[in-house]
């Protein structure tokens, strides 16, 4: 079957997302990683993202100083998402405009995620059917959440292809039974929906 939906993931495909700023006004770049190295900021990212609270994570921080540092973030996250990638959006519309159905599965903290519409409203208007990991409880790979994501779209996986800059997503779309297209930049991306016919 020739796919004719497309899906999308959001955090590095249609927005740029840099943790660090959430503290840029106390440290600099290099200070703000070396704290999120430190911490296991990724680590503790994933877990909120599969439906835990930042809270919860800082609370398993020893440093009192880190613990509070991590607990702001959620109240400072909109630095975090400051810009749009703008060659993808204009990709994401031009698909719409095309009637092409578009969806999106994106593994984003449930507090997070109302924070980042605020800064781009647009993501609440965009997709067809949105699948959040913090507020469902499954992650990225997990073939579970494709298959919600099929669910409440009522769409077959066949039909679907999957965009996404982690490649191990990709492979948990494949292996759920959607195309995929792992994302490395806006003109490959237009390459590679051509070569579906899907612009």
């Amino acid at each position: 079957m020739t796919p004719d939906i497309v899906v999308f993931d959001i955090g590095g495909v249609l927005i740029d997302w840099q943790p660090h700023l959430a503290w840029a006004d106390e440290m600099d770049a290099v200070e703000a990683h070396a704290f999120m190295d430190r911490i296991a900021f990724d680590k503790l990212n994933l877990a909120c993202d599969a439906g835990a609270t930042f809270a919860l994570a800082a609370s398993q921080i020893a440093d009192p100083e880190d613990a509070a540092r991590l607990g702001r973030y959620v109240a400072r996250y909109q630095h975090t998402v400051p810009a749009k990638i703008v060659g993808t959006w204009d990709i994401l519309k031009a698909l719409k405009n095309a009637g092409t159905p578009v969806h999106a599965i994106t593994n984003w903290s449930a507090e997070t995620w109302s924070e980042g519409c605020k800064a781009h409203p647009e993501l609440l208007e965009v997709f067809g059917t949105t699948v959040v990991s913090g507020e469902v409880g499954v992650i990225k790979p997990s073939t579970e959440i494709y298959a919600l994501l099929c669910q409440r779209a009522d769409v077959a996986p066949e039909r679907c292809v999957f965009i996404d800059d982690g490649l191990h997503n990709c492979i948990g779309a494949l292996a759920a039974g959607m195309d995929a297209i792992h994302f490395t930049g806006p003109d490959a991306l237009r390459k590679d929906l051509k070569a579906r016919s899907l612009l």
